[in-house]
């Protein structure tokens, strides 16, 4: 639930948004963006961009949640007790979603990104930017999300944000850093200038295959370290399995062609911290859950969101496998999730393991083997 003090509003009200003045100036023009997708995520980011002067509009599938929203200026079940500024525009109108928009914002789960794209696809315009905010792979085709909207809109722009990135301190104006990230640099920066403000900074990345893989397996990570939590595992564990989760993430990554730098950064490191750490996260929160004993599906019924975590284990095994890359925490949760294998014998088999040097193994990864 998100709760905005009253003291995080004193300190937006006394810092000032330099880059909104900067906007009204004419430094660059405030455009017509829509957020696709009205999850907590989107909801945030719509309140961003309007808090940045933009003209923003947020569409959900949804027509009993933009009535409820339309109703109460509020987003129940996804940023309670924050309330959505009236010059947003809410709707569930696929066209009036589209048409006359400079930038649109993708916030749906992976699992729905392509079949939204071809929602809008009779509706799109060349020159139209698309930014994504969703972090995973597609199930079936293993692809990168990038590459599943590519295939989709093959003509437009695009961008990736991500980063350690709460919505719900993201709604409430609290300091955070993201990554905009494009193969394009040009394309990156006019992302960062749309999205930057005084409690929202962000910086810029070309490295798209590093970013969106840290980006999706950090909730994997964050699974296990949710389900080491609730085994009663201690502070020990938990860097354990973030450290050696980190060295997983970037053999594959490497191994996909991403730079093993950017695993140091936001999209790595940084997405890492925040979503092993905080009760924010969804996915600590379902391991939680799965460590005290509950079924899959009863985890997953109790967080009552999506948990990309579940189907992002699913391809990081399967990814794993294709590439030829060691990833023995990726298949202990691969395993305890699809193939109902006991936590406990997984920890157990983590530990004993062969005798192996760290330096070693990170060779091999700068190395790309």
């Amino acid at each position: 639930m998100a709760h905005c003090h009253r003291e995080n509003k004193n300190f937006t009200e006394e810092t000032g948004d330099t880059y909104l003045s900067a906007a009204k100036k004419g430094v660059f023009k405030l455009k017509n963006i829509s957020i696709l997708g009205a999850g907590s995520w989107g909801t945030a980011i719509a309140i961003l961009l309007n808090n940045n002067g933009h003209k923003v509009t947020l569409w959900s599938i949804d027509k009993e949640q933009i009535n409820t929203i339309l109703t109460n200026r509020e987003n129940k079940g996804f940023l309670n007790d924050v309330k959505i500024p009236e010059e947003i525009e809410v709707t569930n109108d696929n066209e009036s979603a589209i048409i006359d928009k400079d930038i649109l914002v993708i916030a749906v789960p992976s699992k729905v990104v392509r079949s939204v794209c071809e929602l809008f696809k009779s509706y799109i315009k060349p020159n139209q930017v698309i930014v994504n905010l969703s972090k995973g792979f597609e199930d079936e085709s293993l692809l990168r999300l990038s590459e599943v909207i590519k295939e989709v809109y093959p003509q437009n722009k695009f961008v990736a944000l991500t980063g350690p990135s709460h919505a719900e301190e993201v709604s409430c104006n609290l300091p955070t850093t993201c990554v905009s990230s494009s193969s394009n640099l040009e394309d990156a920066n006019y992302i960062q200038d749309i999205f930057m403000n005084h409690t929202f900074r962000v910086y810029t990345n070309t490295d798209l295959v590093g970013v969106e893989v840290g980006g999706a397996l950090k909730n994997v990570v964050a699974l296990a370290a949710g389900i080491s939590d609730g085994m009663g595992f201690g502070d020990n564990a938990k860097a354990a399995l973030m450290t050696r989760g980190l060295s997983e993430i970037a053999h594959l990554g490497v191994a996909m062609g991403a730079d093993s730098n950017t695993f140091n950064g936001l999209t790595g490191i940084g997405d890492l911290i925040v979503t092993c750490t905080s009760m924010h996260s969804r996915n600590r929160r379902a391991g939680i859950l799965i460590g005290k004993g509950k079924t899959l599906k009863e985890a997953l019924d109790e967080v009552k969101m999506v948990v990309e975590g579940v189907s992002n284990s699913k391809a990081a095994y399967e990814l794993s496998k294709k590439y030829n890359v060691n990833m023995p925490i990726v298949e202990s949760i691969y395993k305890v999730l699809f193939e109902d294998y006991s936590a406990h014998l997984a920890v157990n088999n983590l530990m004993t393991r062969e005798k192996k040097s760290e330096k070693a193994i990170e060779k091999n990864m700068l190395d790309g083997i």
